[in-house]
C-alpha cells in the first residue's frame, strides 16, 4: 500500500525524500513503479528545455476520477500525479543519462499541493527542494552547459493556479485520448483508465475530444497544431481564472474570439515585454507580433512562458510563425 502517511498530511510540505513515498522500486533511478500506477503521456506536452518526461497517475484503491470533456479530469482525494524529467544518453554531451527532477501533485481534502524533488549527482535519491534549484545540463551539440531551473513550490503554484487554487494542467480528456505502450500491448489511455476502474461518467469513445499533436503535420492542420501548442505552453496561465487573466488573453482552444486570442489586440501593459510592438499577434507578420518576440527571448524579464524553461524552443517558434503567416 502506498505510504502517504500523516507526515505528508498534504498540508504544508511533503516527505523529504522521494523514496519515502514508496512510488518506485529500488534502485530508485530505474523508475520502476512499486505501486499500481498508470503510465500516461500527452498529445502535446509542455516544452521544458528539451527534457524527456515520464508521467504516472496513482489513484487509491476503490476511488476513481470523473470524466470532463473540457477540463482536467476530476480526481479523487489521495491521487498522486508523478512527472519525472530526465535526459537520455543521446541528448547529452559526453554524459550518461541523467534524471533531473521529479514533481508530485498530491490531492487531499479537495486541494492539490505541488512538490519539486531534485535528484542527487549519484542518481540514488531525489530530495524535496521547496525553494527549487538549478542543475547544469549540457545537451549534445551545445558548446556550454545551460542552467536547468527547477521551480520553487510557489512557482509550481503560480503555473497551476486556476481560480485561486492549484489544479493540474495536462491530464484532460483531450490530452489523454491517445495510445500508449503497456506490458500487455498498445492501448488507448482513457480505455485503460476505464479498465482499471479509474474513470467514470464517461461518454462513448467516438465522442471523446482529442488534442492535436503539435508536430504531426499529416494528421492535424496547421491551425489545430498551433492552437494546441499555445494552449499547453501558454493557456494554463492565459485563460479565464488563470494567473495571466488580467492580460485579457485566452490562449486555450476555447478562446471565444480572435481578440481574446491576441489577434490585433494591444497589450494591457507595455514595457520591455512588448519589444516596442503594438499587438500580440499581427496576422501575416510574426516579426511584429509580441507573442513571437517573447517566445524568442531567454531574458527572464521578457520571455514567455516566464517559468519552466531556460532555452528557446525554436521548433515551437517556427510553428507559431508559420501559423501567424497563414492568418489573413
Amino acid at each position: 500500500m502506498l505510504d502517504i502517511g500523516e507526515n505528508v498530511a498534504y498540508s504544508k510540505v511533503g516527505k523529504l525524500k522521494l523514496s519515502e513515498y514508496g512510488l518506485f522500486q529500488q534502485p530508485l533511478n530505474e523508475l520502476k513503479p512499486a505501486q499500481k500506477m498508470m503510465l500516461y503521456d500527452l498529445n502535446t506536452p509542455l516544452f521544458t528545455d528539451y527534457a524527456e518526461k515520464e508521467r504516472y497517475i496513482f489513484i487509491p484503491e476503490g476511488s476513481s476520477s470523473r470524466y470532463n470533456a473540457k477540463a482536467v479530469l476530476e480526481f479523487p482525494d489521495s491521487t498522486i500525479l508523478v512527472k519525472n524529467f530526465f535526459y537520455s544518453n543521446q541528448h547529452l554531451e559526453a554524459e550518461n543519462g541523467k534524471i533531473i527532477e521529479t514533481r508530485l501533485l498530491i490531492k487531499e481534502k479537495d486541494h492539490w499541493i505541488a512538490l519539486p524533488y531534485i535528484w542527487n549527482e549519484e542518481q540514488t535519491e531525489a530530495f524535496l527542494e521547496i525553494t527549487g534549484g538549478t542543475v547544469p545540463v549540457q545537451l549534445a551539440g551545445m558548446s556550454q552547459p545551460f542552467e536547468y531551473r527547477v521551480p520553487t513550490m510557489l512557482q509550481c503554484k503560480s503555473c497551476h493556479e486556476l481560480n485561486g487554487k492549484i489544479d493540474p494542467i495536462g491530464p484532460t480528456v483531450r490530452q489523454l485520448n491517445r495510445d500508449n505502450n503497456y506490458p500487455e500491448g498498445t492501448q488507448n489511455q482513457l480505455k485503460r483508465m476505464i479498465e482499471l476502474g479509474w474513470l467514470q461518467d464517461y461518454e462513448d469513445q467516438d465522442k471523446w475530444p482529442k488534442a492535436a499533436v503539435w508536430d504531426n503535420e499529416k494528421a492535424f492542420s496547421l491551425e489545430e497544431r498551433a492552437r494546441s501548442y499555445l494552449e499547453i505552453n501558454c493557456g494554463h496561465c492565459h485563460r479565464p481564472g488563470g494567473p495571466g487573466k488580467n492580460s485579457g488573453l485566452d490562449l486555450t482552444v476555447f478562446a471565444p474570439n480572435e481578440h481574446s486570442l491576441g489577434i490585433m489586440k494591444a497589450p494591457v501593459a507595455a514595457g520591455a515585454g512588448s519589444g516596442g510592438m503594438q499587438y500580440d499577434i499581427v496576422p501575416g507578420n510574426p516579426d511584429e507580433s509580441i507573442l513571437v518576440f517573447r517566445m524568442l527571448s531567454d531574458d527572464p524579464g521578457i520571455m514567455m512562458p516566464e517559468l519552466g524553461r531556460s532555452l528557446i524552443h525554436h521548433e515551437g517558434v517556427e510553428l507559431i510563425e508559420e501559423w501567424i503567416n497563414s492568418l489573413d
